[in-house]
């Protein structure tokens, strides 16, 4: 990540959304470019719930990348929040970029969702494909799916890279650079990210629950940070709480004499310690909602539309 302006040039500013079906890689790209980790990454689908924004800077340009929920057929509330949100920041943006898993043998039911809705629009904006995940794909596939792509006449460009390796990813940040227009600056140059601490904190003590529990738990909880205070000697006391649906899904989080909900929280406030670069202490608690689906102040604090 650079951070140096050349003096002679004027400043540029602008916004990219990254849309994709789920998985695609989008988190994982966008944590490449920011040089940091800002955005939670699992190898489950639907990490993303919510807006998660990185600010780069590449030369004399603030580069504003935001990572969406992937976008699928929505079958809940939650899910229609989520693809909503996707496509709003896509709308709002300078700088649409598509994700396609390069590995996939044909285009999936979601990627072909996605393609049929730019065609609709018609959207003014400058709409670019990525083709991820290029270290693992043969170079003779990767050249059928440009050439395939550059026939449906949507993308203005196409890039290959790998979000994992950072292979592309110079190449990838120039043309931002280049795409954006003149603008000043609107974060100081040393921030990674406008999301507030309390959201990032929740994001970390999700995506460990995620990694820890399987099937269907992890989509039915939510985390919220209900108290964030800081000590006399600078240490911070976070306690969250992880809102489930089901009784039995309570017991599972907790584990057995609590063992479960103690890993959690230890691999968590190790993450959140090293993200602050404070020493954190974090307290969890898990509560039954059954509806906390269509509470509309959770999905505020998911930074998603309830209606």
């Amino acid at each position: 990540m650079t951070k140096t302006q050349n003096s002679t040039q004027k400043q540029k500013f602008g916004t990219v959304s990254l849309i994709g079906a789920p998985n695609a890689g989008k988190s994982t790209l966008v944590n490449n470019l920011v040089g940091t980790k800002i955005s939670i990454v699992t190898h489950k689908v639907q990490t993303t719930r919510g807006r998660v924004v990185g600010i780069v800077m590449h030369e004399n340009s603030q580069i504003v990348l935001i990572d969406t929920p992937g976008i699928f057929k929505p079958n809940r509330r939650l899910d229609s929040a989520m693809v909503k949100t996707a496509w709003n920041e896509a709308h709002a943006s300078d700088v649409i970029a598509l994700i396609i898993d390069a590995t996939h043998k044909e285009l999936t039911a979601e990627e072909k969702i996605i393609i049929k809705e730019l065609k609709k629009r018609q959207i003014n904006q400058k709409i670019i494909l990525i083709l991820n995940k290029i270290d693992i794909v043969k170079k003779e596939k990767l050249l059928k799916l440009i050439s395939k792509f550059n026939d449906m006449d949507i993308f203005s460009d196409i890039f290959m890279v790998s979000a994992l390796t950072g292979d592309g990813s110079d190449m990838l940040l120039e043309a931002f650079s280049n795409y954006i227009g003149e603008g000043y600056w609107q974060y100081d140059p040393e921030i990674i990210s406008d999301m507030p601490a309390r959201l990032l904190a929740a994001e970390i003590t999700r995506e460990k629950i995620m990694q820890q529990l399987h099937q269907e738990i992890p989509y039915l909880c939510a985390v919220e940070t209900e108290s964030w205070e800081v000590n006399k000697k600078g240490e911070i006391k976070i306690s969250q709480v992880i809102y489930v649906t089901k009784t039995r899904h309570r017991a599972i989080m907790l584990g057995t004499k609590g063992q479960k909900i103690k890993k959690i929280g230890s691999d968590a406030r190790l993450e959140i310690a090293k993200l602050l670069e404070q020493k954190t202490h974090l307290n969890l608690f898990v509560k039954v909602k059954e509806n906390w689906q269509d509470d509309p102040e959770i999905y505020n604090n998911l930074g998603l539309n309830f209606t």
